[in-house]
């Protein structure tokens, strides 16, 4: 009897999140259509995008806010009351960053299927994220679920025992996740000063006050319904543009059935370029221009020296002549751009120079969309080695990304907030099939811009750009910019960049849809970085205050007490990322695969040997998570200038590639360094077996 009461409590629970949910997705939709009837009765764009960006973040703040919790059982695991479903769609919102959002269709845009020498396919990061959910399902989340924890930490603590297992555990989780929040609030601040017209600066610090009114207040229990909301948002903002390009190109809404038909026009297109004099004009443009910057880094004193001297002679001129004032405000400008001093202008001429070697190349330096790899197995000597580097580094990410999805811990502690283990496999599966709805279409909107700008943009006349082009320039001038080099006054496609982070949130304005559109595709955008970045600083400040200000020494603390004290080092912990985030480090893509490679090497091979092999020893566990996690992070520091000018030299190599494997996935020498260690130093540290009593005769 009692079954069957707490049964039939569990439907009624489950109907009502149902109609909560449906709700909540009428109401969407109705405001999207009360504002497409606002805008055509003439609300101004400069109030939509506000509009969309307070809305949104005061609607997750009001999930936050109504979640609250003191009880540690809520507030780090939502009580272990999840329903699957609810559960995959809450994993899919944070699994479905700001790299899987706003830069992975840029990624395919920009690298086809292909990639480029320095960069894999961006079908890699397809292939390696969908995968590393079938590594989930059978190798982790059922058996930490079995287990009843609170934290990855955790498992290293029950598992093997003693303090280091879980300290370095804790030190690990707070690196992968620093590095990947970092990348998710700048893309806050990349949509929020979009969105609002603000400086980026100002736009990450609006975007932080709805991630910390989600995440500060109630935790897993208040992130969990967030992400639930916003799945529902970027789903939206990602479907609507891309259904609506397929059918403005090709007439049919379901753009991952329909869009292998542009691939072939883009063939077309890309071989009318290559035989294109204007574009030749134009890379003969970027190679003048490079050699240039490569010529004032013979002597950069003199350079520098001689181009100061010639500005203010310009300046002088221009005074004298008493000239319009705008080119007297512009020729001062370029004047206060210089470099301060020869080492910052070496590092500027030096960027500036590899930029325009590199867009000096057919395509603007793109390889053709459809190609398999990058290079020709049967070309020249230096194309075969391109072809082979380029096979490799397409698997080498691959294998990161889907070994590095089954050691995330803000990933693998959502799977604690289920019922039981077979809810944390049914979650795995919701898991899978919400992030195919979306990861499905984003091939089909790299291909779709691509033709939209090669047919529609290529061509046009530089007086009557679109002004879109104008504001995202102003955002970040590596998002877009676009150059009149032969200076015909027709846009040719070599002379338009767009960054990989535009992509997506430019989609709606490239293919003429109304602005709210662009608005609901930012606000998308922004739910996608807010969903991440809730689920990695609890994460992050769960390490800090469980694992290692509470396990370090005894201390008196009851729940609640742990809870607050968690809460205010998530507040800490935030603002850090966003002081770091303002730096702009990095495009968000990269930094997000650099994660993935540390959790790869630092946490998949000790916790799969700790799961099905008894004989794992507490100093083979640290052994293995430090060697996998050293290597990984000293191949990638070894590779950043930055780095390198500060750590001594004998602690870097010489910055040579490991068998042609990039940086970012160093994970690909981690994780067989953490498992060879592992096992080696178990083997060698196991307990003696137990000798048999010898009977004692008197």
């Amino acid at each position: 009897m009692a079954e069957q009461d707490q049964a039939g409590q569990e439907r009624a629970y489950l109907w009502r999140l149902h109609r909560i949910l449906a709700l909540y997705v009428a109401g969407v939709l109705g405001f999207l259509l009360l504002m497409t009837w606002a805008e055509r009765q003439g609300l101004s764009r400069h109030w939509i995008g506000p509009i969309f960006l307070f809305l949104s973040v005061m609607v997750y703040a009001g999930i936050g806010v109504y979640g609250r919790t003191t009880d540690a059982d809520e507030y780090y695991v939502a009580g272990r009351r999840i329903p699957p479903m609810y559960n995959g769609m809450a994993a899919a919102a944070d699994w479905m960053s700001a790299a899987s959002f706003i830069s992975l269709s840029g990624a395919l845009y920009l690298q086809g299927f292909s990639g480029t020498p320095g960069h894999a396919g961006g079908l890699a990061y397809l292939l390696g994220w969908t995968g590393g959910f079938c590594l989930v399902a059978i190798l982790v989340a059922p058996h930490l679920r079995a287990m009843g924890l609170y934290t990855i930490p955790d498992f290293f603590h029950v598992r093997f025992g003693g303090r280091w297992p879980r300290v370095i555990a804790a030190l690990a989780a707070v690196v992968c996740s620093f590095t990947y929040v970092v990348a998710q609030i700048y893309g806050v601040g990349l949509i929020a000063s979009r969105l609002t017209g603000v400086q980026f600066e100002i736009g990450i610090m609006l975007g932080l006050g709805g991630v910390l009114l989600c995440s500060f207040l109630g935790g897993m229990r208040a992130i969990t319904w967030t992400q639930v909301a916003q799945y529902v948002v970027l789903l939206l903002a990602f479907l609507i543009p891309v259904s609506w390009l397929a059918y403005k190109q090709l007439g049919n809404p379901v753009a991952p059935l329909m869009y292998g038909k542009q691939i072939e026009k883009i063939a077309d297109l890309e071989a009318q370029l290559l035989a294109s004099p204007a574009e030749y004009q134009v890379v003969a443009a970027y190679l003048e221009r490079a050699r240039d910057y490569e010529a004032r880094l013979q002597n950069v004193e003199l350079a520098l020296e001689d181009e100061r001297v010639a500005m203010q002679d310009k300046l002088r001129r221009l005074r004298a002549q008493n000239a319009d004032i705008g080119l007297i405000v512009a020729a001062s400008r370029e004047l206060a751009a210089l470099p301060r001093d020869a080492a910052t202008a070496r590092e500027r001429w030096t960027r500036l120079m590899r930029e325009n070697y590199e867009r000096a190349q057919p395509l603007g330096g793109l390889p053709p969309h459809s190609r398999a790899f990058a290079g020709y197995p049967d070309g020249t000597p230096e194309e075969q080695v391109m072809f082979t580097e380029s096979r490799r580094n397409f698997l080498a990410l691959m294998f990161c990304l889907m070994v590095g999805t089954a050691g995330l811990p803000h990933l693998l502690t959502r799977y604690y907030t289920s019922p039981t283990v077979a809810g944390a496999r049914s979650s795995v599966a919701w898991s899978l099939f919400f992030i195919a709805l979306l990861y499905l279409s984003a091939p089909a909107l790299a291909v779709l811009v691509k033709f939209e700008v090669m047919n529609n943009l290529v061509g046009s006349s530089f007086d009557q750009l679109p002004n879109w082009m104008a504001q995202w320039a102003r955002v970040d001038a590596s998002l877009l910019s676009i150059e009149d080099m032969n200076h015909d006054g027709i846009v040719q496609f070599g002379e338009i960049h767009l960054g990989s982070d535009l992509i997506m949130l430019a989609t709606p304005e490239l293919g003429g849809l109304p602005y709210v559109v662009s608005g609901l595709v930012a606000a998308g955008g922004l739910a996608a970085a807010l969903s991440t970045a809730d689920g990695l600083l609890l994460t992050i400040s769960n390490a800090l205050v469980r694992d290692l200000y509470f396990q370090g020494r005894p201390r008196n603390a009851s729940p609640e007490q742990r809870v607050i004290l968690t809460k205010f080092t998530l507040l800490a912990v935030a603002l850090a990322a966003a002081f770091v985030a303002a730096l702009k480090p990095a495009d968000i893509l990269p930094l997000v695969t650099a994660s993935f490679s540390l959790a790869a090497s630092a946490f998949v091979p000790v916790m799969v040997l700790g799961i099905f092999w008894r004989g794992t020893t507490r100093q083979g566990a640290v052994a293995g998570m430090l060697c996998g996690l050293g290597l990984a992070a000293y191949y990638m520091l070894s590779h950043v200038p930055a780095v390198r000018g500060v750590l001594p030299h004998w602690l870097l190599a010489d910055g040579s590639l490991w068998f042609g494997i990039q940086p970012i996935s160093a994970g690909v020498f981690g994780v067989p360094a953490g498992l060879l260690s592992a096992l080696v130093v178990s083997w060698l540290t196991r307990p003696a077996p137990p000798q048999p009593t010898a009977r004692l005769e008197m």
